[in-house]
């Protein structure tokens, strides 16, 4: 089906991303399905919240990530063996099968402990298949000079469905309880089928360099791993991206609020602090979907991670809740400028032919590694005190950038035209 349905697009007619129908058919679906992914956790910790105690709940909630670190990179291995599209559209459609049974078995009983186990795992297994592959799309449907402004979008979409989801969820469970969420996010994942099925997409060549013989999909697995380590302008991308995730995030996702609780902002406050930093991404967004192209983009990109490392290291030090606001909306502006050129230089540099396993890797550091310092963040911070700890992560982020600028290929590289 998905061959048939295959319409090549001419590089030359390729329209604007932010009016191009193709991609925005592609935004739509995956608008739905982050929006579905969003009401789906809701419903899952409430479900787990009622049925077990508060380990219980912390192990239902956890039991996704297991899978979904773990079979990542084998999601784009499959991804770049297979037509992306087809890999979307099958991992979609068996979410949907899949929240939508549950929300069956919970409109008919009690949800039980094993239950809501099983479908964290399987959940996550499946989100495994799936963010490869998603990431691996965009080169697919539009010209590679477009690649930056659907990258704004992305991130637009993914904050739309980080402010819009919650509340959704919660609705539905007010409404109609477990079930009902469950229904309304399988129905999102559904949504997303008909809208990936119009997508046109174009075939791929490749870079001309030689490619390996095909083999076993841990052959293939290897054969991607060595090409991220030898390319010269992916491989120090990745390692830059890296970095900044162990040394950012766990200072926004955990950090952040013990330093609310140290400074005594409150509930307010925090919500003050996590909204700048979310208005910040978003102008960042916005930019890079109307702008398009960004001048000198390496360069441009190891810039905006100085300001968001020093904006960052500096949050802890202010006094004021007003000043740590406007350093968070900094910190993400220039976060999301930094993640935008960092993954469009990659997708834009990578052989068509390893796209799938260059995204898993990428989407690991993200999914995998980022979340191995929460623990470590939080005992320290526990420890020193937050200000020390933040300009420790700062700091150590600020070593992405010392291996940018190391890089002749990454202080050189620019977005196609």
């Amino acid at each position: 089906m998905a061959a048939a349905a295959r319409t090549v697009l001419p590089e030359s007619a390729t329209p604007p991303a932010h009016r191009d129908g193709n991609v925005l058919r592609w935004l739509a679906a995956y608008t739905a399905s982050l929006v579905g992914d969003s009401v789906y956790f809701v419903a899952l910790a409430w479900s787990a919240q009622k049925t077990a105690g508060p380990t219980e709940v912390g192990l239902i909630m956890a039991a996704g990530a297991l899978p979904r670190a773990l079979l990542m990179l084998g999601g784009g291995v499959l991804a770049d063996r297979l037509d992306p599209r087809r890999v979307i559209l099958g991992s979609d459609a068996v979410r949907c099968l899949l929240v939508l049974s549950v929300a069956a078995a919970v409109a008919l009983t009690a949800p039980a402990l094993w239950l809501l186990v099983a479908v964290a795992l399987v959940f996550g297994a499946v989100d495994a298949l799936f963010v490869p592959a998603i990431g691996a799309l965009p080169p697919r449907i539009t010209g590679p000079g477009q690649l930056t402004r659907v990258a704004g979008l992305r991130s637009l979409s993914m904050r739309l469905s980080q402010i819009a989801g919650p509340p959704v969820g919660g609705l539905a469970m007010g409404i109609g309880g477990a079930a009902a969420a469950f229904t309304v996010a399988g129905l999102l994942f559904a949504l997303s089928l008909p809208l990936l099925l119009s997508i046109r997409v174009r075939p791929l060549g490749t870079s001309g360099e030689a490619q390996p013989e095909p083999g076993t999909a841990w052959k293939d697995l290897l054969d991607g791993l060595r090409y991220i380590r030898r390319h010269r302008l992916i491989g120090p991308l990745v390692a830059v991206g890296a970095i900044c995730e162990l040394g950012l995030v766990s200072t926004l996702n955990v950090g952040m609020v013990l330093l609310n609780a140290e400074r005594g902002w409150g509930p307010s406050g925090y919500g003050w602090i996590v909204g700048g930093f979310g208005a910040g991404a978003t102008v960042g967004a916005v930019l890079l979907a109307t702008v398009g192209r960004v001048p000198r983009a390496g360069l441009t990109m190891t810039g905006a991670l100085i300001v968001g490392c020093s904006a960052a290291a500096t949050i802890a030090l202010v006094p004021s809740l007003r000043a740590a606001v406007v350093l968070a909306v900094i910190v993400g502006l220039s976060a999301g400028l930094f993640g935008a050129l960092d993954n469009t230089l990659i997708q834009t540099a990578a052989d068509p032919a390893y796209l799938g396993r260059v995204t898993s890797v990428v989407m690991l550091t993200m999914v995998g590694l980022a979340p191995l310092g929460y623990p470590v963040v939080g005992a320290a911070i526990g420890a020193w005190g937050a200000a020390p700890v933040f300009v420790g992560c700062g700091a150590f982020a600020g070593l992405g950038v010392a291996v940018a600028l190391a890089s002749g290929p990454v202080r050189r590289a620019e977005l196609p035209r």
